[in-house]
């Protein structure tokens, strides 16, 4: 595990996302020569080429985060990790050792919340007053990563501009570096998009315990791969293009059914861990933001990029004062 990590001084954990979302810096590395380059995000269009396919993961992040009171009148904080059935989620519950199963929480706007189960993994499954994912998402808010301390960040910032589908608990971040001007600018250029869904659940971030890697396990997390990104990705591959990763979530998605019989379409999930050493069968770039010491994301680009690259990468990035994780700047690793 040690490895893995690295110094990084707290005031470079970026607070808040910089405005409009391209203006970001963006660090080019090159895996071939072991190049660095120092850009401004829009810059990325000079790396890419007609053919070339952007690959984007069109999750949203839903307002998963519930405050609501006990009867006794304690606050109680209930996250929404996965639905279930229509009013079934199973969640985390703080303070969830004191609730036990047929607890009744409340909301401001009137729903109810029933513990109804403690799962073996320490989550808890919740029944609520209502089917409606809509009332239910009503009484949350977006969660923000523990990391970013300002309160005035607009959640609507901690969406892509593509974002469409509901069902992730943090966003995929790379994709927040994207303005619709400049996918469109792309797009004029000869550069295809394709989708895909990964709903990010918190196993992303779960602190690696182990002190080897390869003891870790990762948390499952549903993925989907539509037929026409199927289609893009051959045609970009016989034609040759690259494959272009938008974030780790869309390079789990794409070497997870790289490994699978081939299909027209995709969907499941998910608990591909990805370390050094890994074969990469699918993704040829990749665009990611810099990620926390130790975590399952920095084992993954240094499997992509090679552990030494990605060591002196983050050392220059320390040196140069680039903006660390959710809100901060980007990667292109070529």
């Amino acid at each position: 595990m040690e490895e893995f990590d690295y110094h990084l001084p707290k005031e470079l954990i970026a607070q808040k996302p910089v405005e409009p979302r391209d203006s970001s810096r963006l660090m080019v590395i090159h895996r071939d020569t072991g190049k660095i380059e120092h850009k401004i995000f829009r810059d990325i269009v000079e790396y890419l080429n007609p053919g070339d396919l952007l690959v984007l993961n069109v999750s949203k992040v839903i307002p998963a985060r519930l405050i609501g009171k006990k009867l006794t009148g304690a606050n109680v904080e209930i996250f929404l990790l996965e639905k279930v059935e229509p009013g079934v989620w199973r969640c985390m519950v703080k303070p969830g050792k004191r609730l036990k199963v047929g607890a009744e929480v409340v909301f401001k706007s009137g729903l109810k919340a029933r513990i109804e189960k403690h799962m073996k993994d320490g989550t808890r499954l919740v029944s609520f007053s209502t089917q409606s994912d809509k009332e239910i998402f009503s009484a949350g808010e977006i969660p923000l990563p523990p990391y970013i301390e300002n309160p005035d960040v607009d959640s609507e910032r901690y969406q892509t501009v593509y974002a469409k589908e509901p069902g992730a608990v943090a966003a995929p971040t790379a994709g927040l570096h994207f303005t619709k001007d400049l996918l469109e600018k792309l797009k004029r250029m000869g550069v295809e998009t394709a989708e895909v869904v990964l709903h990010v659940g918190l196993g992303t971030f779960r602190p690696v315990k182990a002190e080897k890697v390869e003891d870790h396990k990762m948390d499952e997390e549903f993925y989907r791969v539509p037929r026409e990104t199927m289609k893009k990705i051959e045609k970009t591959k016989k034609s040759g293009g690259r494959v272009i990763a938008v974030g780790t979530t869309v390079v789990r998605t794409l070497e997870t059914i790289a490994r699978l019989p081939k299909r027209e379409e995709y969907y499941g999930k998910t608990d591909l861990f990805i370390y050094p050493p890994f074969e990469f069968k699918m993704v040829d770039a990749l665009v990611t933001n810099f990620h926390l010491p130790r975590s399952t994301l920095l084992m993954l680009v240094s499997a992509f990029a090679g552990l030494e690259l990605i060591k002196k990468a983050y050392k220059i990035a320390v040196e140069e004062k680039y903006r660390f994780f959710s809100f901060g700047d980007a990667c292109l690793i070529l």
